[in-house]
């Protein structure tokens, strides 16, 4: 005897996306959820009037599981400019996507920041990245980024001035270790398609998949503290079939498990996981009385200074995030000394890469997020990870496929396949 068909353990993404899959094909569901909201590491809060997210976060128009899953017109999805303003020797420079900015051609041509043998380059693999097929992509020997970045023509001035600043609030990383394939991945999205946030923050993509799972499905507010396989649980006292998740409020026993959580509480669970390094990230937020005058547009430092990943004024995007007219400015910072930097020094770097006062510039929150994403290293090998650990346990989660949205909502998908393929629809 079982209580019900599929337990899924997290709320994030991954575990919304499969609930929702595996309710359809009418299955008992119970989808567990340790915080008081469904959402995992895409969340946010309201401080002091301001939309906070966890750490600056977009969504990307082009991903497929963002087209097939998300209602954007609902979302109200507030878009950025296509591109990044770069503040190097005292000078910003503007660099866009023509395509979708026509205006910007001609700052982007004239632009001073990188020599033209760069321009051209990068205007190659960004072809190269955002037609070719994804097999042929994954197909090409895998190195580190920079690698390959620099086996494809680009030189030192496209990398440190342009692609190392603007890749490492990405990634995590400003070494440009992570992998050629997915870096590939990663630019074939921002060539293919639009970043932006919901009016209401990103927490309103969560929020819209639990919209959709039936009554009773999702609870909140529960701890799980052990997960076991089948065969763990008939040898057990009970002697019952099925897999077992116990809890802060008892015990289930289920058909099929499957364990969405972050990777680390992933490996707790499931100790023959193998969980893959996690990269920090620091966002801190400022409230300015007034705009600084970027506009909706990242932006960089293209000098030696790493500490700063980017800077960019969420409200001149978004103006929802804001109740009272002051603008949001979140900064994103890599590795983990971030978390301790100076407050009072970071606004006078951010004086010199916005080139305004910020001695009126309120601290609104520091966000740290230790575990923010999987390390996407080489080799990967197959991006796709296995789903089904056998025993009635099952696992998802970006570290099973991308360290992004589409790689949370993708391993979902096939976690509720696989599930699907095991026990059958209802």
């Amino acid at each position: 005897m079982t209580d019900h068909d599929v337990v899924i353990v997290g709320a994030g993404l991954a575990g919304l996306v499969a609930a929702l899959d595996l309710t359809r094909a009418g299955l008992d569901v119970r989808l567990l959820e340790r915080a008081a909201e469904p959402g995992g590491r895409v969340a946010g809060e309201i401080v002091d009037g301001f939309v906070v997210d966890r750490g600056f976060q977009v969504l990307n128009t082009s991903y497929p599981q963002v087209r097939r899953r998300l209602d954007l017109t609902a979302l109200d999805l507030r878009q950025f400019v296509s591109g990044a303003l770069v503040r190097r020797d005292g000078r910003l420079h503007r660099l866009v996507d023509p395509r979708r900015h026509p205006g910007g051609l001609v700052s982007t041509l004239a632009s001073g920041l990188l020599p033209w043998r760069d321009k051209l380059a990068l205007a190659r693999y960004a072809a190269r990245a955002g037609y070719r097929p994804v097999a042929e992509l994954l197909a090409e020997p895998e190195t580190t980024a920079a690698q390959a970045l620099r086996r494809r023509g680009i030189g030192d001035a496209g990398i440190e001035r342009f692609l190392r600043p603007f890749l490492s609030g990405v990634l995590g990383e400003d070494e440009l270790e992570t992998s050629s394939r997915y870096v590939d991945l990663v630019w074939r999205s921002f060539a293919r398609g639009r970043v932006g946030v919901p009016a209401a923050g990103m927490s309103a993509i969560p929020r819209q998949l639990a919209a959709r799972l039936p009554d009773g499905v999702l609870m909140c507010g529960v701890d799980v503290h052990r997960v076991d396989g089948a065969d763990a649980s008939k040898a057990g006292t009970n002697g019952s079939d099925g897999a077992q998740v116990q809890h802060s409020g008892g015990r289930l026993r289920a058909r099929a498990v499957v364990v969405a959580t972050d990777p680390r509480t992933a490996g707790r669970l499931l100790p023959t996981l193998a969980v893959p390094p996690m990269r920090p990230l620091t966002t801190v937020y400022h409230a300015a009385p007034e705009p600084p005058g970027t506009g909706p547009i990242l932006l960089l430092e293209g000098g030696d200074d790493r500490l700063v990943a980017n800077s960019v004024v969420l409200t001149d995007a978004a103006p929802e995030y804001s109740r009272d007219g002051r603008a949001l400015v979140a900064t994103s910072l890599v590795g983990a000394a971030a978390a301790d930097v100076d407050e009072a020094a970071l606004r006078r770097r951010l004086a010199r890469l916005y080139g305004t006062p910020t001695d009126r510039w309120a601290h609104v929150r520091t966000v740290h997020v230790p575990d923010a994403l999987p390390a996407a290293q080489p080799p990967l090998g197959d991006l796709r990870r296995p789903d089904d650990l056998g025993d009635g346990l099952f696992v998802a989660g970006d570290h099973r496929d991308t360290p992004s949205i589409q790689g949370a909502m993708a391993s979902g998908t096939r976690a509720a396949r696989a599930v699907l393929q095991a026990i059958g629809p209802a």
